[in-house]
């Protein structure tokens, strides 16, 4: 699944599954925007990212750049930086996600569901729009959005951030039947990944998490990054507005 020669924005990408992300585009040969809200965290993880190349097939390159991912001036900007750095702006993986304090949906504070959506949904809107108007209207190219396997349940105090992860759910499969033939737009659903943004869901039960799980084993960033790169490639060339389970079988697992 070589990408050399194409460019991507990451968003979310300087830690967890972005992270991941950027680390299996870049061993593919693909360019990456590498975008999040903490600067020196950016920067750290572009660090890393060059460290971590390596003797054999070519990698790409990699730069950073900051700000919030549901904030329109910023979605344009990087579309801009990505064309300026790399020439084109062939993909986008739509990764970082609002994931606020845990409340109910009837007495949740009004705020954090505007400010949920705007990463969540308004965001990846903002970001697919630039880089259609700017790239891949002429040119093609293919985009992923990471939703949540929440979607298919309701975890308690988890309104907006998994209603929010429906919405954008929702939006890949118009996105996706608006924007073909010539882009493609598919959607990843994670279960329980073992990232710092849910650390306070899995290190507490690791062991008894896993063992409810099929594959016996909670997911690793890179589980959900292969998916990612997957859905890029020219391999899923036939595969547009679908959403990608990767939850190690906890959807099949038996009932206790």
């Amino acid at each position: 699944m070589r990408l050399d020669g194409r460019a991507a924005i990451v968003t979310g990408g300087s830690r967890g599954i972005g992270f991941a992300v950027a680390q299996g585009l870049l061993a593919s040969g693909a360019d990456v925007l590498l975008t999040a809200r903490d600067g020196i965290g950016v920067e750290e993880a572009v660090e890393r990212l060059r460290a971590g190349g390596g003797s054999g097939e070519r990698r790409g390159r990699v730069e950073g750049r900051t700000g919030s991912a549901g904030d329109p001036d910023a979605t344009d900007r990087w579309v801009r930086s990505c064309l300026e750095l790399f020439g084109s702006v062939d993909f986008v993986v739509n990764n970082a996600g609002a994931n606020q304090p845990l409340a109910p949906a009837v007495n949740g504070d009004p705020a954090v569901w505007l400010d949920t959506f705007a990463v969540n949904v308004h965001g990846p809107l903002a970001l697919v729009r630039a880089a259609w108007q700017v790239w891949m209207r002429e040119h093609g190219g293919a985009v992923v959005n990471v939703v949540t396997e929440g979607v298919h349940g309701a975890g308690p105090g988890l309104a907006a951030y998994e209603t929010s992860k429906a919405a954008l759910l929702q939006l890949t499969r118009h996105l996706a039947a608006e924007l073909a033939p010539g882009v493609r737009v598919n959607s990843v659903s994670p279960g329980l990944v073992r990232t710092e943004l849910a650390r306070h869901y899995w290190e507490p039960a690791e062991r008894q998490l896993a063992s409810a799980t099929p594959m016996r084993r909670l997911g690793e960033p890179e589980d959900i990054a292969a998916a990612v790169v997957w859905l890029l490639s020219p391999a899923a060339a036939w595969v547009t507005g679908t959403d990608l389970l990767v939850d190690g079988g906890r959807r099949v697992a038996p009932r206790r």
